[in-house]
């Protein structure tokens, strides 16, 4: 029977039991810690901060150089640095969750 045709609560229990064998799952083999969490937590956080201070550095560089008050180098290349930091850390955290559902799917 598909689940297009099962009843409401066949579904929910069979969602519930998809839950707690990945709970049992996970007790069962602990391959990450929380040293791993945080190093994703560092990892993510780095993979925006680096490009933002380049992206300022440079700016501040560029501000030196042209003397016209008009525009701020430092403000336009610290957001080009934020957007590609936030772009980059997206990609990551998608990429690390795709591999995720891939191991669970398998399993």
């Amino acid at each position: 029977m598909t689940d297009k045709f099962k009843p409401k609560h066949e579904k929910f229990s069979q969602q519930i039991g998809d839950i707690a064998a990945r709970k049992v799952k996970a007790q069962r083999e602990v391959t990450q810690t929380i040293w791993t969490g945080l190093g994703m937590v560092g990892l993510v956080g780095w993979s925006i901060v680096v490009p933002t201070l380049l992206g300022s550095a440079l700016g501040m560089w560029l501000d030196d150089i042209d003397k016209n008050p008009a525009r701020s180098w430092t403000l336009a290349l610290m957001m080009v640095g934020i957007i590609t930091g936030c772009v980059h850390a997206w990609y990551w955290i998608d990429k690390e969750s795709k591999t995720m559902t891939n191991n669970e799917d398998e399993e």
